[in-house]
């Protein structure tokens, strides 16, 4: 993900939030489970930064046939 600052001060420090959502067979979804990282700080004033995030989750939420996908992604910074 490529984050910009487009703020007048560096973003000092701030949390990635995913919403991963299991999906059944049909479409149906099942839940949404969410998941924090860091932000990657700190990002000057007017500056761009790329990271790259794993989001796991466990097994045994995604029974055979079911599959995750994560449709939200949100900032928050300091």
């Amino acid at each position: 993900m490529t984050f910009r600052n487009t703020g007048g001060t560096a973003a000092t420090s701030g949390t990635v939030t995913f919403a991963t959502h299991i999906i059944g067979a049909l479409g149906v979804d099942w839940a949404t489970i969410e998941s924090a990282q860091p932000l990657p700080a700190p990002i000057p004033a007017g500056a761009t930064t790329s990271r790259t995030y794993t989001v796991c989750v466990e097994s045994w939420r995604v029974p055979l046939g079911m599959r995750v996908d994560t449709q939200k992604v949100t900032a928050t910074w300091k």
